[in-house]
């Protein structure tokens, strides 16, 4: 290791990335899947977005929050993967302390929102499927922005000390990331000093925001498929199931990588360091790529929109 990289470091200057660790020989292989997704994430919000402004018909809270999932994934995706495929296409593995810092502030803040933005959702399936009278007096456009602009302070506010705390700490060891973005654990484990306070509070945050916002998603289900199931036609129960059922798909899609990328990193201690650092990028860039993918086929208004599109520029 050069001494660059092993003298006293207490404000650094720079970070290196390392990427996936163990796997630089497949850097280049890797990059295909992960360009791939990230081509498909960016055209898959972008026209979510384009199209929920276009279709007035779209233009009701539960369409705003999945514009708001959009936003957030797109603002995910971009704050981690074109560092990443410079590392793999260029070796780029430089990257400056407070773009570090920055980097990771972004990365937790936006996973977080995406949370908050999920509970939201499943707030507007509440109302509209148990308390339907009262849907449009309380979500009104007003309450929509208001919910967004909790869910982001929410967010920043209990993510803003992972970097202000990451910043005090000397830094003596090495400036050397065995990781390929700035994850928070990852940075404050180069730290020569007393870490606890970082490691406790982001435990903290990890479980009281998935704990609490995946309790909230589960009692609100129970009662929304209760209210389902005792609707009295078939073709409405089918309908109002599809419409939860699409939104479920996307909540599935971000909480078990999540809840999975979690567990290994802090239990599983045998797992290849490698392993881990694809289970921690795989919960941040697949989601985003496959939400504008699930309400693009499963939402009709969305689908048929699209196709009209498509089919408009044709004629």
């Amino acid at each position: 290791m050069s001494k660059s990289n092993t003298t006293r470091l207490n404000n650094p200057s720079t970070f290196i990335l390392m990427g996936i660790s163990g796997l630089e020989m497949a850097h280049v292989w890797i990059s295909i899947p992960f360009c791939t997704i990230y081509i498909i994430s960016i055209l898959g919000n972008i026209t979510i977005l384009f199209i929920v402004k276009k279709e007035r018909s779209l233009h009701r809270p539960m369409y705003y929050f999945v514009c708001m999932l959009a936003v957030a994934d797109l603002v995910l995706s971009t704050s981690i993967l074109p560092k990443t495929l410079g590392i793999f296409w260029f070796n780029a593995r430089e990257i400056d302390f407070s773009a570090c810092l920055t980097q990771m502030f972004l990365v937790h803040c936006f996973t977080v929102v995406e949370s908050g933005i999920f509970v939201a959702m499943v707030f507007d399936r509440y109302m509209a499927i148990c308390n339907p009278l009262r849907y449009s007096s309380i979500l009104t456009n007003r309450m929509v922005v208001m919910i967004g602009l909790a869910v982001v302070l929410r967010g920043s506010m209990l993510v803003l000390p992972y970097p202000l705390l990451a910043r005090q700490w000397p830094y003596c060891r090495t400036n050397i990331i065995a990781h390929s973005y700035c994850k928070h654990i990852a940075v404050v484990t180069l730290a020569c000093a007393d870490i606890r306070v970082s490691n406790y509070y982001g435990l903290s945050v990890t479980i009281l925001v998935t704990g609490l916002d995946m309790l909230f998603i589960v009692v609100s289900y129970t009662q929304i498929l209760r209210a389902i199931f005792s609707l009295h036609t078939k073709d409405t129960r089918l309908k109002t199931f599809r419409t939860c059922s699409t939104q479920l798909c996307a909540i599935l899609v971000f909480y078990i990588p999540d809840v999975f990328s979690t567990v290994m990193h802090r239990f599983d201690h045998n797992v290849s360091l490698h392993v881990l650092i694809l289970i921690a990028n795989v919960h941040l860039v697949v989601p985003p790529m496959v939400h504008p993918i699930i309400y693009g086929v499963r939402t009709k208004q969305i689908r048929d929109r699209l196709l009209w599109v498509f089919t408009h520029k044709k004629t």
